[in-house]
């Protein structure tokens, strides 16, 4: 006879804490879990922090948490999630890559939030999966790992991983859970307690319309942008911009003084800038390639537009940060790893 659902077994949750994640994400994900438990009135979930060493973890907010256990002490898990956010690369170790290969060969539902599937990708993990992560880490995953298939939704979720966008994303994943684990009823009375008016589909985008981020409905100048984040490799001349909308060079020339206070040429270098900017901080291409990637004809002529943009070279993008002193010592592990 079939077990009811009132009789099951708590579900147990290891939450793994690499150095510098994002706290938001983390709380967006355990607070539903807490409301469950109690709008049941017993604990349907458990949960166990986790640390490599089985230490307190920064979080990116410089907030400290301690945590209940290292690796080889943690207990036995249904679910794991990663939780990662700057530099979800601190967690590359051997050790966390072994220890998370074990849980997958025992079954373990695996994750990654915000960052976290950095992580489980560069360790094999995440192979044949539609995968998602925050959408500023999207164009460096992309380039990072060309063979998976990297989409901009709020998360992902199958019968083996789940990977999430992090921020309030977590929550419409930790929603999303406690439907399929007890029904829609106790999904939507928990989204009540957390004023989360709506439970969001996996399948919305992550960032504002480009009209709500531009801070404009100017249909001509909104279809510019949008033609410039679609050609950072190969940028548009500015005149072939303006006539794939209909305008003149000129006018497009005042529409975006008007509207955003700055020449084009200067509003698209700035998004190909951005674009090295995370490829530098997030992969290890070398700066040729990020420079090519990123629509410039040469590392030096690069490397003149970035030091007039943020004040410094390229590779000082690369230079570990002074409170980790074991980055530059981390292993880079082979996928499979």
């Amino acid at each position: 006879m079939p077990v009811e659902k009132s009789l099951t077994p708590p579900i147990t949750l290891g939450f793994v804490l690499i150095p510098r994640f994002s706290m938001l994400a983390f709380f967006s994900a355990v607070e539903p879990l807490r409301i469950a438990n109690r709008l049941a009135g017993r604990a349907l979930y458990r949960w166990v922090l986790i640390s490599e060493d089985g230490g307190p973890v920064t979080a990116s907010n410089d907030m400290t948490l301690l945590t209940d256990c290292d690796l080889n002490s943690a207990p036995s898990l249904s679910r794991v999630a990663v939780c990662a956010g700057f530099e979800p690369d601190r967690g590359l170790t051997r050790r966390f890559s072994q220890w998370l290969h074990r849980r997958a060969g025992e079954g373990v539902l695996l994750g990654g939030i915000d960052t976290g599937p950095v992580l489980l990708a560069e360790m094999g993990l995440l192979d044949g999966h539609r995968v998602t992560l925050h959408w500023e880490s999207l164009p460096a995953f992309r380039e990072r790992f060309p063979a998976l298939e990297a989409v901009e939704s709020l998360y992902e979720l199958d019968a083996r991983c789940f990977t999430c966008a992090g921020g309030a994303a977590a929550m419409d994943l930790a929603l999303e859970l406690i439907a399929r684990d007890h029904g829609q009823a106790l999904a939507d009375d928990t989204a009540e307690q957390l004023i989360h008016a709506r439970l969001r589909p996996r399948e919305e985008a992550q960032r504002l319309p480009l009209a709500r981020r531009l801070g404009t409905h100017c249909r001509p100048l909104v279809d510019a942008v949008a033609l410039m984040e679609r050609h950072l490799e190969q940028p548009l001349a500015i005149a072939a911009l303006a006539a794939r909308i209909g305008l003149s060079p000129r006018q497009l020339q005042r529409l975006f003084d008007a509207e955003l206070g700055q020449r084009p040429r200067d509003y698209y270098l700035n998004l190909r800038l951005d674009r090295a900017r995370h490829l530098l901080e997030e992969t290890e291409r070398d700066i040729l390639s990020i420079a090519l990637a990123c629509g410039f004809g040469s590392a030096s002529s690069f490397a003149r537009a970035y030091r007039q943009r943020y004040g410094h070279p390229p590779r000082a993008a690369r230079q570990p940060r002074a409170d980790s002193p074991e980055a530059t010592t981390a292993p880079h592990l082979s996928r499979g790893g």
